[in-house]
């Protein structure tokens, strides 16, 4: 199950603090910030989805992300591989060099990636 984009965001604050009780988070927000109401049935709706836990301090509930930053993008961009690329991440590394604006400097610094990876496959 994904996150909305409010959701995203909020997550994005929780993995930037690793932990963080609702004023912390409230604090976090660029302006508009949202009602602290919303943040937190926002954060009910990701600990029903299994993102977000908490531990208790006294009244005070402070949250924390239960899924890694790295591995809900790498998730992310695995179902986006799927659905739009037939499962193909050669087609989506075609289609991210060719639709993107990427300079000289950045496609090599993009094929160097590619060849060090290519130098763990033949180890």
């Amino acid at each position: 199950m994904s996150l909305s984009k409010t959701e995203e965001q909020l997550m994005e604050i929780l993995w930037k603090h690793n932990n963080a009780f609702t004023k912390e988070i409230m604090e976090s927000y660029d302006d508009p910030i949202p009602a602290n109401s919303t943040v937190l049935t926002l954060l009910k709706r990701m600990q029903d989805k299994g993102y977000v836990g908490y531990r208790m301090y006294g009244n005070s509930r402070r949250y924390y992300p239960l899924v890694d930053k790295k591995e809900y993008f790498e998730k992310h961009v695995n179902n986006l591989i799927k659905d739009f690329f037939d499962g193909s991440p050669l087609q989506f590394a075609s289609f991210f060099t060719k639709s993107t604006n990427l300079s000289q400097d950045e496609l090599l610094e993009l094929k160097e990636i590619i060849d060090n990876e290519v130098l763990k496959k033949i180890k």
